[in-house]
């Protein structure tokens, strides 16, 4: 496999604007990617795939294995390759994490390319939050997270944080920058982060150029106004705002 491909379900635009129906199963999802993240039908917690397993973080921070039957709205994936790999220490912030990843694939000429990034890691303090299912109908996400989501921290704990990039000039089809879920390596407890602190951590990346993406198929994906998310909107639903 000598190319790596972004598989995406749907466009986050669609799901801001509540757009949150099964477009594909977990079943299926897994034959396109074995790392990557997203969330569930109905909003129904976070997803973060890891080493070729889709988990489903609840909203009090606990993690399960997602049945093959699981509907999927939105999400990305890829096969990860790892590409490159290094090993970090000494993170004391999110804001501090994107600006070191920032630099690495600046280095490689990758700030208009997409990227899969698994960190595997000691972290001695993660601030995380997760959801409950809500079945709406052009609700909008940020209401729907504002009724269901919870926010939890971890400390002193070892996973792996799932991390995607994409350039600013595909916002609205992904959140433009990076987007972190994380997961525990007993696979028990992981969610959407919005903060951390990591002691050490090894890297593996994959710069990818290629997309796929599946759209809805049903008419109820045309009563959406795409054009019309808000970006101020999204960026706090993925700050944890």
């Amino acid at each position: 496999m000598n190319e790596s491909k972004m598989f995406q379900v749907s466009t986050l635009q669609a799901l801001a604007l509540g757009y949150s129906r099964s477009v594909i199963t977990v079943e299926e999802l897994l034959t396109h990617g074995d790392s990557g993240l997203g969330t569930y039908e109905d909003v129904n917690g976070e997803m973060i795939m890891a080493g070729g397993r889709c988990f489903r973080a609840r909203e009090d921070g606990t993690v399960e294995e997602a049945p093959p039957d699981a509907g999927v709205p939105f999400c990305a994936v890829s096969f990860l390759q790892g590409k490159r790999t290094f090993d970090i220490d000494g993170i004391e912030s999110i804001g501090k994490l994107k600006q070191l990843l920032d630099v690495k694939i600046e280095e490689d000429f990758g700030l208009n390319s997409m990227h899969m990034v698994r960190i595997d890691g000691f972290f001695p303090r993660i601030d995380a939050r997760s959801e409950s299912a809500y079945r709406s109908h052009h609700m909008e996400l940020k209401d729907v997270l504002a009724m269901t989501q919870k926010d939890f921290f971890f400390e002193n704990i070892s996973g792996s944080l799932i991390c995607v990039y994409f350039p600013d000039y595909m916002d609205g089809i992904n959140a433009p920058g990076w987007h972190f879920h994380f997961i525990s390596d007993d696979r028990t407890r992981g969610g959407h982060v919005f903060e951390l602190v990591m002691e050490r951590g090894t890297v593996r990346l994959d710069k990818i150029n290629t997309i796929e993406i599946r759209l809805p198929s049903e008419p109820a994906f045309d009563t959406y106004s795409l054009k019309e998310a808000s970006g101020e909107d999204i960026k706090k639903v993925e700050q944890g705002e």
